[in-house]
């Protein structure tokens, strides 16, 4: 896989075809998942790191696992919740990349890292608008949201840690 499209290209239509899919940040968790397959298995040669690996490829995972939860709810509180749930993971996840950049390398991790915010972004939208309030973050990080195209240079040039 070398870009979003790649990625988007190989996800079974039973995914394509649910409504889910239609959640942007559901998408880019999905892919950020897994690229997190490749960057664990590069960590994971790392003695040292094999639990760093495990948790960071958890975290990932859950991004988008508690999007596709909170989506199924029948009401917005509920499914802001495990918006939240997702937010969490995706900081805790971009707290992981942090710690594994050294093995990982610098621009894996300012991809990674840059993809992550992007998802934090989205989420940040969401959940106020489940909710019905505004949530107490501040805004000067998360001011603009771009939408997620094909087209985004972080969707395309996807750097690989060396041996994945």
């Amino acid at each position: 896989m070398k870009n979003y499209e790649e990625l988007v290209a190989t996800v079974p239509a039973e995914i394509r075809a649910d409504s889910l899919w239609k959640v942007a940040a559901y998408r880019l968790a999905l892919f950020l998942s897994d690229l997190g397959w490749r960057d664990t298995a590069k960590l994971v040669q790392n003695r040292r790191l094999i639990g760093l690996s495990d948790q960071l490829y958890r975290a990932l995972g859950s991004v988008s696992a508690n999007i596709a939860e909170g989506y199924s709810r029948g009401t917005g509180p509920d499914r802001a919740r495990f918006y939240e749930y997702a937010l969490g993971s995706a900081r805790e996840s971009r707290d992981w990349y942090y710690k594994a950049r050294y093995v990982l390398g610098e621009e894996v991790f300012q991809h990674r890292l840059q993809l992550l915010t992007r998802a934090i972004q989205l989420l940040l939208i969401m959940i106020p608008q489940q909710r019905g309030r505004v949530l107490r973050e501040q805004s000067a990080i998360y001011q603009t949201v771009p939408e997620l195209e094909a087209a985004d240079p972080l969707l395309q040039h996807i750097p690989l840690p060396d041996d994945a």
